[in-house]
């Protein structure tokens, strides 16, 4: 599954597991930590950008008190 988060048109990769009591967890693979649940693979998917999104918000905090240095760099196969 690929979603596009709202800041820009980035996309991740989500693993998706459906649960044996129902409904659908998902991890995202690219960014440790944004992990959530969803009845259906559409609320998944709702609650995946929302996951993303947050933890994006806190790293970009986090850049700007200093803690990490921002730097875009391109890696091609």
């Amino acid at each position: 599954m690929k979603l596009t988060n709202k800041v820009g048109k980035r996309k991740f990769t989500i693993l998706v597991q459906e649960e044996p009591e129902g409904g659908f967890t998902g991890r995202c693979l690219e960014l440790r930590g944004a992990v959530s649940y969803g009845k259906t693979i559409e609320e998944l998917k709702v609650n995946m950008k929302d996951a993303i999104s947050l933890i994006l918000d806190v790293l970009e905090e986090e850049a700007k008190k200093g803690k990490y240095r921002k730097e875009v760099i391109e890696i091609s196969s």
